[in-house]
C-alpha cells in the first residue's frame, strides 16, 4: 500500500480544520483501524495547529506545509511552518511546571514510533496495524 500528500494551508484555525477533515477521510480509505486513526488525527490536529500558532504566530500571510507518506505499513507525517523553529528537548518537558508549550509535542512523540524535531520541521511515523 503506497499513499503519498503534499499539500500547505495557511494559518488560518477555520482553514486547519478543514484541512485535516479531508485529509483524514482521504487517508481512511487505506486505514480502517478507528484507534490508528484516532492517533493521527490528534498528530495531525497538534502539528499543524502548533506550527500555525507558535511557528507562524497566526499570520495567514504565513503557511504551514504538510507531507504524508505511507509506504506498507508505515505512516510518515512531515509538518514545517515558516518560523524560527525550536530546539526542544523531550526530556526537559516537566508535566508539573503546566507550561502551556511542550504538551502537544509531547503527546505527539506518546503516539509515534519514532518522532523529530528540526527547527522548524517535525516528523512522526507511525505503523499501520
Amino acid at each position: 500500500m503506497v499513499y503519498m500528500y503534499k499539500g500547505t494551508v495557511c494559518s488560518d484555525l477555520n482553514t486547519i480544520k478543514n484541512f485535516i477533515d479531508k485529509i483524514l477521510s482521504n487517508l481512511e480509505i487505506y486505514i480502517r483501524d478507528k484507534d490508528t486513526m484516532f492517533d493521527i488525527r490528534l498528530i495531525l490536529n497538534e502539528l499543524i495547529v502548533n506550527g500555525a500558532l507558535h511557528g507562524n504566530q497566526c499570520m495567514l500571510s504565513k503557511c504551514v506545509s504538510l507531507t504524508i507518506e505511507m509506504v506498507d505499513n508505515k505512516l510518515r507525517i512531515e509538518v514545517e511552518d515558516e518560523g524560527k523553529g525550536i530546539d526542544f528537548d523531550l526530556c526537559s518537558y516537566d508535566p508539573k511546571d503546566l507550561k502551556t508549550w511542550g504538551r502537544g509535542l509531547v503527546l505527539v512523540n506518546g503516539l509515534s514510533d519514532e518522532f523529530h524535531v528540526e527547527k522548524n520541521r517535525v516528523i512522526s511515523v507511525k505503523k499501520i496495524i
